[in-house]
């Protein structure tokens, strides 16, 4: 294969700006052709080039080399030895005695050696109901008891929804597991167990979302591919510390994430948050003051917000999306939300509402994209890493003891870092890019409260990811809604230290020893339980 040729040596009085953006522009086009190669090579069942290490921003460069043993012991941290047995139900004692004891010996007591076992085997209840007849000639007959619903008991209903819910096993692998554990069921039942009669779950998970803004200072939020039915779709994370909330929609638009912020009470306000919105926005006064005489009113629907607009003569498109947005915004106020709330994001436009703060990762990332294609300009890439690496450290200090003497030299230096030229024309343009966004990068200096990356929720949103690609798309509405409603309810268990187990046990029973996880959340922030 031939070699790729090399960009004739041009001294610098020769060297423009566009004859700089033009070298790099060759450079790109160079890295996609070996890139190509390495393909090819890779195709051949040859070795390419290695792969590029992901970000280190949350790990300093002074932290890269450390020994990550423990110093003293030589072990890695949280390696140290504990009595695995001690605080296990033992449910079987057996007593063993020696195969031959000698005459004369004495009895010193037991040595314990204890095994850990499940048992896996069918328990099927015949219930007998008791028919009696009255001296009236009315029947009277027993019931069977409040836990069963259906043919299939409580606890293998639970199984089920922990195998497909929490363990990504789909749906044939369950059937041929059940039916070698001698379990007589259809793939007809089995989906109906899965999907059907969950409402109660669904309602749980609706109260999630409330209570979960209701008690937030802020929400990380994200989105992934979610196909349906054969159409392309989307879900929607919103979550933190305390709960994760999943939803999945046709569309991630602005207006979509304002309708989900709404909690299933959408309606369409007018009022002065509205009107703010709109002006913030950049709605025409023109357009504005057509609201001016529906100020404090509210649209139920959706078919009556457009007829609103149609009757104002309101038809462009970019009216209506700001119009409906600022009227939504106000819905989400009236229902409750911190209008002071923080949205924490990727830079994604359709959450930018409220008080939008960045994601530093992923923001870091697009310097971290860039290859230098001489010694100067890797030079300069490395050293500009490097300070933001630094600040990056400092901005975490900040949020430990954050002071206003502190604040305005960190905003110094980040306008010293994103507005500095360097060498390499492409890392300019990049840092640029970032400096545009300095309000949004540097939210914290006045909320310390806030995380400074997004990588809450897209350690949530992965296990979503992983359900779709072992399952795929859904294809009813209510396979959809199970798959967000129990992978909201799994996320926010373990958020709260809750055993998903015990949860699906304790609801599919009726029973309360797991609560209602609404009312743990608003206590573990510290809010009263309604």
């Amino acid at each position: 294969m031939t070699s790729i040729p090399k960009i004739p040596k041009i001294s610098e009085d020769q060297i423009t700006p566009l004859t700089s953006e033009l070298i790099e522009i060759i450079h790109l086009q160079q890295e996609v052709i070996r890139q190509l190669k390495d393909e090819i090579a890779r195709l051949k069942g040859q070795k390419g080039r290695p792969v590029i290490k992901p970000s280190a921003l949350e790990k300093p460069a002074s932290e890269h080399d450390e020994n990550k043993k423990n110093p003293d012991s030589g072990k890695r941290p949280g390696s140290a030895k504990r009595k695995k047995t001690e605080e296990l139900d033992i449910h079987e004692t057996r007593v063993i005695r020696p195969d031959s004891v000698p005459e004369g010996s004495t009895f010193k007591g037991y040595q314990d050696y204890v095994v850990q076992d499940i048992v896996i085997r069918t328990h099927n209840i015949r219930y007998r109901l008791e028919r009696w007849e009255t001296s009236d000639g009315q029947c009277v007959t027993g019931k069977v008891p409040d836990e069963i619903s259906g043919h299939f008991g409580p606890t293998l209903v639970s199984y089920i929804l922990h195998q497909y819910h929490h363990a990504h096993v789909t749906q044939p692998l369950i059937l041929e597991e059940l039916r070698e554990f001698g379990i007589d069921i259809s793939s007809g039942q089995l989906s109906r167990i899965i999907t059907e009669g969950k409402e109660p779950f669904h309602e749980e998970k609706k109260e999630i979302l409330l209570a979960g803004l209701g008690v937030s200072e802020y929400v990380n939020t994200d989105d992934t591919g979610a196909r349906h039915n054969g159409k392309n779709g989307y879900c929607t994370h919103i979550g933190n510390e305390f709960f994760a909330w999943f939803e999945s929609t046709g569309s991630k638009s602005r207006i979509n994430f304002l309708e989900l912020l709404s909690a299933g009470s959408v309606s369409y306000i007018i009022n002065e948050d509205a009107l703010d919105y709109m002006s913030a926005h950049k709605l025409a006064v023109t357009q504005i003051k057509k609201f001016s005489g529906l100020l404090n009113t509210g649209f139920d629907t959706e078919n009556e917000w457009k007829s609103c607009l149609a009757a104002l003569g309101i038809t462009d498109e970019r009216h209506i999306r700001t119009a409906t947005e600022g009227a939504l915004f106000a819905n989400v106020i009236e229902n409750g939300l911190n209008p002071d709330i923080v949205i924490v994001s990727d830079d994604a436009g359709q959450f930018n509402v409220f008080l939008h703060a960045l994601c530093w990762i992923h923001a870091e990332r697009s310097v971290g994209k860039l290859v230098g294609f001489s010694e100067e300009q890797r030079q300069a890439l490395e050293d500009k890493r490097s300070e933001i690496w630094n600040f990056y450290g400092d901005l975490k200090d900040y949020k430990k003891s954050p002071c206003e003497e502190k604040k305005e030299e960190l905003e110094k230096r980040f306008d010293e870092i994103f507005k500095g030229d360097t060498c390499f024309a492409s890392l300019n343009q990049t840092l640029k890019r970032i400096h545009k966004n300095k309000p949004e990068l540097l939210v914290v200096l006045d909320r310390p409260d806030i995380p400074l990356h997004n990588n809450l929720s897209e350690n949530d949103i992965r296990e979503y990811v992983k359900k779709r690609k072992i399952s795929g798309s859904t294809r009813s509405e209510e396979g959809r809604r199970c798959r967000d409603t129990f992978a909201s309810l799994k996320k926010t268990c373990r958020k709260l230290g809750i055993s998903f187990w015990e949860f699906l046990k304790s609801r599919i029973t009726g029973k309360t020893e797991i609560p209602f996880l609404p009312d743990l959340i608003r206590e573990r922030a510290g809010k009263p339980v309604p």
